[in-house]
């Protein structure tokens, strides 16, 4: 169905106008990717590198000379209005020109999505984010304010929140009671990783190395399962999850309830997994409890006694976002949203002593990593969204592996971000 209608806006000689926000790695890779297919188009890119979005834009075959960089509505209109492509460092503009259909957010900021999410929402733009930081951070007031201004607010699809949205969907719709949901972490968990520690790997791979130690410290994935938890109510067994080594062969015994042998307290567990056979993949771990379909899928190669789990080997992230962009231009179909309670948090948790005067660096650096707990936990805590510890200054000392807290640092209260979270939590300045 999406194929062919993507297909016949393609030999109508029209497209789904895409505006970007982002050019980095990511966002490159979605645009390259859009630019494969029929019925797409994207034709603004939003970053403060403007010298990056055109590159980016030209490797795709656009002529340098279709492209306008402008940060002026009227400017940019013109540009679209004449077939051309428009290159800005304002993350607001795309939301407020009749010549872009859908918004998408492919920036790994949270003040970023939350800037650019929040401006669409005000101009009656649907968005699509790409960016789970921004989710986890501030998507439940974000989705309430979308409902309100009758505007598509969604999380995409591709990367494992996504990826394991759908095999939720997949195995409730069934009928099979889901007893854990996960994704297979590709590298081995170290919290103290920083761009220094991971500097070889990150040079060989052309990667930054505050991106490279925030997946190796676990802040990616803590927000990763934290989107899921979010749109699912599943909760962790315990602060940061487990972690378990597992392959294909054992993660069904692992994943079972405890009653069954495995250290699943209750069903509805969200946690990740370590070791290479299932790296890179999600997984949604079921129990069979009908003897005849248990059978049934030990015969398929599915399953082994009471439980089965359902495994895709691969998420393509950026690859195959566009698919959920499309969905939710076409059919106003979003991907994942949150729910409308809170269920589980990110806390900042001190890679360091810090001391009054320190700032928070970023995601993956020297100060700080992320941790996933429960919402009820965090509140009690009061402990700093994690999505809002970059730039924070401290006014308290922290010892290293605390808890950083609301108290314990002065934050940026003009920004968007804080703005919304603060909404969202109804916490007064």
């Amino acid at each position: 169905m999406l194929r062919q209608d993507l297909l016949q806006l393609e030999s109508q000689g029209r497209r789904i106008r895409v505006a970007v926000s982002g050019a980095g790695w990511i966002g490159g890779g979605f645009v390259t990717q859009v630019a494969r297919m029929k019925g797409m188009a994207v034709n603004l890119l939003a970053d403060t590198d403007t010298a990056l979005a055109r590159q980016v834009l030209e490797s795709t075959g656009l002529p340098a000379g279709r492209i306008v960089e402008t940060e002026s509505v009227s400017a940019a209109s013109d540009a679209l209005a004449k077939g051309k492509a428009v290159v800005t460092s304002s993350y607001s503009l795309a939301a407020q020109l009749r010549d872009v259909d859908i918004v998408v957010d492919v920036t790994p900021s949270p003040a970023i999505g939350a800037e650019t999410a929040f401006s669409c929402i005000q101009h009656g733009k649907n968005v699509v984010l790409v960016n789970i930081e921004a989710d986890v951070t501030v998507g439940r007031i974000l989705k309430k304010l979308a409902d309100q201004a009758g505007v598509l607010y969604t999380v995409s699809n591709g990367d494992e929140p996504g990826c394991l949205m759908e095999l939720w969907e997949y195995v409730n719709t069934l009928g099979f009671q889901p007893i854990a949901i996960g994704k297979g972490k590709n590298n081995a968990l170290n919290v103290q990783a920083t761009p220094e520690t991971v500097a070889e790997s990150a040079r060989r791979d052309g990667k930054d190395p505050y991106q490279i130690a925030s997946y190796v410290d676990g802040t990616k994935t803590m927000f990763e399962m934290t989107c899921v938890a979010n749109a699912t109510g599943c909760l962790p067994i315990k602060r940061g999850m487990v972690g378990p080594e597992a392959d294909r062969r054992t993660v069904n015994d692992i994943f079972a309830l405890r009653e069954d042998g495995g250290i699943c307290p209750f069903p509805g567990v969200v946690d990740f997994v370590q070791g290479s056979d299932m790296s890179g993949g999600v997984f949604l771990t079921v129990r069979v409890d009908n003897a005849r379909l248990a059978g049934d899928l030990k015969y398929l190669k599915a399953g082994k006694g009471k439980y089965t789990t359902f495994f895709r080997p691969y998420h393509l992230w950026f690859i195959e976002a566009p698919l959920s962009v499309a969905r939710a231009h076409l059919y106003r179909e979003p991907w994942l949203v949150p729910l409308d309670h809170p269920v589980v948090e990110v806390l900042t948790i001190a890679k360091k002593d810090l001391a009054p005067g320190d700032a928070l660096d970023d995601f993956g650096g020297y100060t700080f990593h992320g941790s996933m707990d429960r919402a009820a936990e965090a509140e009690k805590l009061e402990a700093l969204p994690v999505g809002l510890a970059p730039g924070a200054k401290l006014v308290r000392p922290v010892a290293k592996g605390a808890v950083i807290c609301w108290a314990d640092v002065q934050l940026n209260e003009s920004s968007t971000v804080v703005k919304l979270r603060r909404q969202q939590d109804a916490r007064p300045q």
